[in-house]
């Protein structure tokens, strides 16, 4: 790795370094989470104060909105939140539920567009927000089209906790759950990622047929059964996706 592309893989990992739990730093904890040396994450946090995606606090530091930008420029360049967006809202008004897409970055999917439900939910999601892919409807609707040793790689380097005993424990099931994914066309979560919540999801193609990403709606178990989730949400929720998957086609070159 050149000086260069080791400066910005290290600028990056400050930035990561930030977290809901970190919001706040000081010189000592950026130092400490991206295992560098103070006078060398001290530049790192300069550059970025100097560029404005960083702010002191008097002695601590914390991220400012202009790192939102990055993310932005991932969503224009890649184009399927923006074009979902709409699709999403219709999808989410008419069956009264949270609606999101869904893309696999290694072992994880990431929330990149999102329509929250009007009900409250216990789980908090918002866009950039990761799960292991394996544990969620739209990371199995992702995995189930990846060939059998991709699976096996992402599965070894998950995350393996058991946040609910429905969860996923072994790769052989999960191989059963995705051809279950890819016989129906989309995949159903019970429980799994949480205690309450249920949630179906189906990918999202490009011309080439390749999924690119997926689309999900999540309920509560109270309000929602897994028969109307099979009978009501997955025929709506494929439509939704055939009709995002035609305006990608559509989409000029």
């Amino acid at each position: 790795m050149t000086d260069s592309v080791r400066a910005f893989e290290r600028g990056l990992r400050v930035i990561r370094s930030f977290t809901a739990d970190t919001s706040l730093q000081t010189l000592a904890d950026v130092a400490r989470a991206t295992d560098l040396n103070r006078a060398t994450a001290r530049r790192f946090l300069l550059t970025l104060e100097e560029l404005g995606y960083v702010r002191r606090v008097g002695d601590l530091f914390t991220l400012t909105p202009r790192v939102l930008d990055l993310g932005y420029a991932y969503v224009s360049s890649f184009g399927v939140p923006q074009l979902a967006q709409p699709y999403l809202e219709q999808l989410s008004e008419q069956l009264h539920e949270a609606a999101s897409v869904g893309v696999l970055d290694g072992a994880e999917v990431v929330y990149v567009a999102r329509v929250p439900a009007k009900r409250v939910m216990t789980v908090s999601i918002g866009l950039g927000t990761r799960f292991p892919a394996y544990r969620t409807s739209l990371g199995r609707a992702l995995l189930a089209w990846l060939p059998d040793d991709e699976v096996e790689r992402l599965w070894d380097v998950s995350d393996k906790q058991q946040p609910t005993s429905r969860t996923v424990a072994d790769l052989d099931s999960l191989r059963q759950r995705l051809r279950a994914v890819r016989r129906l066309g989309y995949a159903l979560v019970d429980q799994e990622l949480e205690i309450g919540v249920r949630s179906v999801a189906a990918p999202v193609r490009d011309a080439t047929g390749r999924p690119v990403a997926a689309i999900n709606l999540s309920t509560h178990v109270s309000r929602t059964t897994k028969q109307d989730l099979q009978q009501r949400f997955a025929p709506a929720l494929l439509r939704t996706a055939g009709q995002i998957e035609h305006a990608l086609s559509s989409r000029p070159s």
